[in-house]
């Protein structure tokens, strides 16, 4: 049941966060913040599926989070669900089309090895 909690948080989080970044960059920034142009913005946030997938993998994430630190141990969790890193990093790659150099790599895999660690643990 833990690692699939974990897993859950991992796979929604990362989920989350590359849909919510491709929604962003589809609906533009957000400059005007006179109370038409912020809801005219608001307005195009709410209709991009790119967001509101975003915003459901976060709620799923954070209710996923908040049953795993109620049966594991904290210094446990989070560690554990660093492995977003890695799933964050393999979407903003292949997704996203973002550029990823060896630098951010290495860091990802440092990240899965000490998550590797927790398991042999």
């Amino acid at each position: 049941m833990t690692w699939l909690l974990v897993a859950l948080v991992v796979g929604s989080t990362a989920i989350g966060e590359v849909a919510i970044t491709r929604g962003m960059k589809q609906t533009g920034e957000i400059d005007d913040f006179r109370p038409g142009a912020w809801l005219r913005s608001l307005g195009r946030a709410f209709s991009n599926p790119w967001l509101m997938l975003g915003v459901g993998g976060m709620t799923v994430a954070f209710f996923s989070f908040l049953i795993l630190v109620s049966h594991e141990d904290l210094s446990f969790s989070v560690p554990a669900t660093a492995a977003t890193v890695v799933a964050q990093t393999l979407g903003a790659r292949f997704i996203l089309r973002e550029r990823v150099g060896v630098a951010r790599w290495a860091g990802t895999l440092l990240v899965a090895a000490g998550v590797l660690l927790l398991r042999a643990a």
